[in-house]
């Protein structure tokens, strides 16, 4: 049933309308689905940066990527979000290292990455800088050899003949887990609280979140607040995820939608129509995560500038204003042209240097500075405007006497785009100066321009 219902939703995820370009706004959605979710106040104008370990320096440790911090806290990152921190099965391990998400014991830490006073050296550094630190927690499956499987066989799901099996055909280093099973289940809760209350993490990214039960991301949820109040982000779209237990969820259909339309194969109107059916199907406020590239997109499927190429700044131009809080995976800032093997030592290409990093800084700063970007219930609507083209995604966001204005020229080609209306005493937020926009807009190729007050 479980491998039913991701199937269900990643065959959603490709699924797009197609419409003529018209101004799309977000107004009051229906209350399809209420939360109870209380947003932590430090994730009102946050960003979230993607930690792999294994491959964010030439080390692949704790200690070497905790140097590397004061780095992204000047960049403007947030929340630091480690891939799992656990030890790694052996047993039908795939490649020389296993996957991350191959879990064999969930109190303790992989030792190819150090100790836990390194993590906990780690997750102090970034709180002293004023940053959030999550760990990816993968619920849904363990490795052959996590201990469970020699004293608790009943907390797997089992075949008919009573064998361990994978919870998806390809995922042969993993077995299912039983959520049947009240003492599992309670198990698992507690070693959520174990890392939140003797590491003081922040929250947790949790690995297929809509493969498991949404009832024990409630309970999980209500267990972690009690410590302190957490961040949760699920890997899923199902929108009961938002109703008590997640803060935020995955945006694949957006991240999809960019590319399509960034390969010419659909026109931009599909955007904001995605947006006029998410505020309808989503609790008031929630919180959605915009992706150009991360670790399964990176590995398995391209990087970020196989699907973007010259306009790979345009498109996180778009994903840093838009409605939702921006990813960045480790190296993208870079823009590391490596596709990182998954289950071996391959560091991320750092020879790309500082490409885009004035480009994120200012892009962050903005989000922290003006209320129009913040994420959720604190931000701003959004209004798609028409631009007499449809090469260029132009919007603007607005809160209170706050707003910001962007236009995105999505082609390879100058584009002459005509503007409805006046925007006057604008900072330009790339270029800097201020600036008045009046009747027209010549961009370049693969240019923007963000204006805000």
């Amino acid at each position: 049933m479980k491998k039913t219902a991701w199937a269900v939703l990643l065959l959603y995820t490709f699924c797009f309308a197609c419409t003529h370009q018209k101004d799309h706004r977000q107004g009051e959605q229906s209350d399809v689905s209420t939360s109870t979710v209380k947003n932590v106040d430090w994730s009102k104008n946050a960003n979230i940066y993607e930690v792999n370990i294994r491959q964010h320096t030439e080390e692949g440790t704790f200690k070497a990527f905790t140097k590397d911090i004061p780095r992204l806290k000047e960049m403007g990152v947030d929340i630091l979000w480690l891939m799992p921190i656990s030890p790694v099965g052996e047993k039908n391990r795939k490649g020389t290292l296993g996957s991350y998400y191959s879990i064999t014991d969930y109190k303790e830490v992989n030792p190819e990455f150090g100790t836990k006073e390194d993590l906990r050296n780690l997750v102090n550094t970034a709180h002293d800088l004023n940053m959030r630190v999550m760990v990816d927690w993968v619920a849904n499956h363990t490795a052959w050899d996590h201990p469970w499987t020699e004293t608790n066989k009943d907390y797997y799901t089992l075949t008919e003949s009573g064998d361990f099996q994978p919870p998806v055909e390809d995922w042969s280093d993993v077995i299912d887990l039983n959520y049947d099973n009240q003492e599992m289940r309670a198990e698992m809760i507690d070693a959520l609280e174990y890392w939140v209350r003797e590491f003081d993490i922040d929250g947790y990214r949790c690995d297929v979140a809509g493969m498991v039960p949404e009832d024990f991301w409630n309970d999980v949820r209500a267990a972690l607040d009690k410590i302190k109040p957490v961040f949760m982000l699920a890997e899923g779209e199902e929108t009961e995820l938002h109703e008590h237990a997640f803060d935020m969820s995955y945006s694949w259909e957006l991240m999809h939608l960019m590319r399509e339309v960034a390969a010419g194969r659909e026109p931009i109107s599909v955007i904001p129509e995605m947006y006029e059916r998410d505020k309808k199907r989503y609790p008031k406020g929630y919180y959605k995560m915009n992706i150009v590239t991360n670790h399964d997109e990176n590995s398995w499927n391209g990087t970020a500038e196989e699907f973007f190429g010259e306009g790979q700044s345009a498109w996180f131009v778009f994903a840093a204003t838009t409605y939702g809080m921006p990813l960045i995976y480790s190296g993208q800032e870079a823009n590391n042209t490596k596709r990182l093997e998954f289950f071996e030592k391959d560091p991320i290409d750092w020879s790309g240097g500082s490409v885009f990093t004035d480009l994120y800084k200012k892009l962050l700063s903005l989000k922290h500075e003006n209320p129009a970007l913040w994420n959720g219930r604190f931000g701003g609507d959004q209004v798609f405007l028409n631009t007499g083209t449809d090469k260029v995604l132009a919007f603007t966001r607005s809160k209170s006497n706050h707003q910001v204005a962007v236009f995105i020229n999505i082609s390879g080609e100058e584009v002459i785009a005509q503007i409805d209306g006046q925007f006057e005493n604008y900072t330009d937020v790339i270029d800097g100066g201020s600036a008045t926009v009046n009747g027209t807009l010549t961009l370049p190729p693969f240019g923007y321009k963000v204006y805000a007050k």
